[in-house]
């Protein structure tokens, strides 16, 4: 019976990479098929988003994993989750469950992205490890204060002399000395407004230069406090040192060498979405919170309520599953997907104590697990990178009450739901995206 399903799942799969090449290629209509031989022979890439379908996932081995997951769903609410699983660098299962836009009547499959949230660090400690392989800058590299990487603020507006100590790796290990007594800057628009004594929205630089012209709650390097200041500080020296946006250079230096294609930094409104990108929804007695805009009005926080574009490399990425798994074969040191890094800075970012943080991860063990959360209003993300070879990430479009600490129930759900898988399938969907 295993046999029997195996070859049907491999028949499935050879049926609609077939067609898919059919009709890709068709659509790339006939000025591309009248290149040169040179640009022929060279082998494309595509998004596996345009790609990979629920139908393509639809197995009986993973039966049972399904039925957990639309369980879990059912309990905590979730209007919509997508999944995507990863043995030995090969992509090896992506669904969707439920919706990604009940109001539309659209259903969740694979190739919907959703708000990653603080899983977006790592894909910034990525640009940023990269910078430093390029020696455009150095993890000992200062921000602020003359000779930073940064101009602002200008140096006798320090009142701190401990804000010029702080370098690139404080800020990626969450060591700069940044606190959260105050709250986290990057939601609390109207707070800083009234700091800034501005009637507009404060933009990034603004907020930076306003909490590095401040006091720091500790000495840079002796103490750790999660910061998505920092992470916005990052995103910004990237822009500084490449004199492109940020986003463009992630998409130019990291995403599209990976082979990745359709990932973005998020807008605030539903109807700013990307073509694919799905709906959130939040507890249903979630109270509507002051507009981050400061219109006076009424929103919900994943729509208005909080500037989640000024998160950049803090936390607005949008993405696939699948996307997000072809980047962390990227960056993991094995031989099966070529890396983007190199072998010393994937062991920089995966090295860590009792006192400090890897680097982009939230968590990495000596025996070779990874792990990053994301918690935003209207989406839950976790990422798991284990030692036995399977690696996966669950995202969903529904926030949850727990808030940051959700993602511990996604992990209970996915590690009881992938022992039931009877027999994973042999076969590996990131092969689709490339046609030769």
């Amino acid at each position: 019976m295993k046999k029997a399903s195996r070859k049907g799942s491999r028949l499935r799969l050879f049926i609609f990479a077939s067609a898919a090449v059919i009709i890709l290629t068709v659509s790339l209509g006939i000025n591309s098929i009248r290149n040169s031989k040179e640009e022929i022979d060279e082998p494309q890439e595509l998004s596996l988003n345009l790609l990979i379908t629920n139908e393509l996932n639809d197995l009986e081995e993973t039966r049972k994993l399904d039925s957990q997951i639309e369980r879990f769903m059912r309990e905590w609410q979730l209007r919509g989750a997508s999944l995507a699983v990863m043995k030995d660098e090969k992509l090896i299962y992506s669904k969707g469950y439920g919706w990604a836009d009940e109001e539309m009547g659209v259903r969740m499959e694979p190739s919907h992205i959703l708000r990653i949230a603080s899983l977006s660090k790592l894909i910034t400690a990525a640009g940023i490890m990269k910078l430093a392989e390029d020696s455009i800058i150095s993890l000992d590299s200062r921000i602020f204060g003359k000779g930073g990487l940064l101009p602002f603020p200008a140096d006798e507006d320090i009142s701190d002399p401990r804000i010029r100590r702080i370098t690139v790796e404080h800020l990626l290990r969450h060591r700069g000395g940044f606190t959260l007594r105050a709250g986290d800057p990057m939601f609390s628009t109207k707070l800083m407004s009234s700091r800034l004594r501005i009637d507009s929205v404060p933009c990034n630089d603004q907020i930076i230069e306003y909490c590095a012209s401040r006091r720091l709650g500790f000495d840079p390097g002796n103490g750790t406090r999660y910061s998505n200041l920092g992470y916005v500080i990052l995103s910004r020296v990237i822009e500084e040192v490449t004199g492109m946006s940020y986003e463009d250079y992630i998409k130019n230096e990291i995403l599209k060498p990976a082979g990745i294609v359709d990932m973005h930094i998020a807008n605030n409104y539903y109807e700013e979405r990307y073509p694919n990108e799905v709906r959130y929804y939040e507890p249903s007695n979630e109270p509507l919170v002051e507009s981050y805009n400061g219109s006076g009005q009424m929103a919900q926080r994943c729509y208005g309520g909080n500037n989640i574009k000024a998160l950049q490399g803090a936390g607005a990425w949008v993405g696939s599953p699948s996307e997000i798994l072809l980047f962390v074969a990227s960056i993991d040191g094995k031989s099966g997907v070529a890396d983007i890094l190199s072998n010393e800075s994937i062991r920089i970012m995966t090295s860590s104590t009792s006192q400090t943080l890897p680097i982009g991860w939230a968590k990495a063990t000596s025996s070779g697990e990874w792990s990053r959360t994301g918690t935003l209003s209207g989406s839950s993300a976790l990422l798991k990178y284990q030692k036995n070879g399977i690696s996966w990430i669950l995202v969903t479009n529904t926030s949850s009450w727990k808030g940051a600490t959700f993602p511990r129930q996604i992990d209970r759900l996915i590690k009881n739901g992938l022992n039931r898988v009877s027999e994973w399938p042999e076969r590996d969907l990131f092969e689709l995206r490339i046609l030769q």
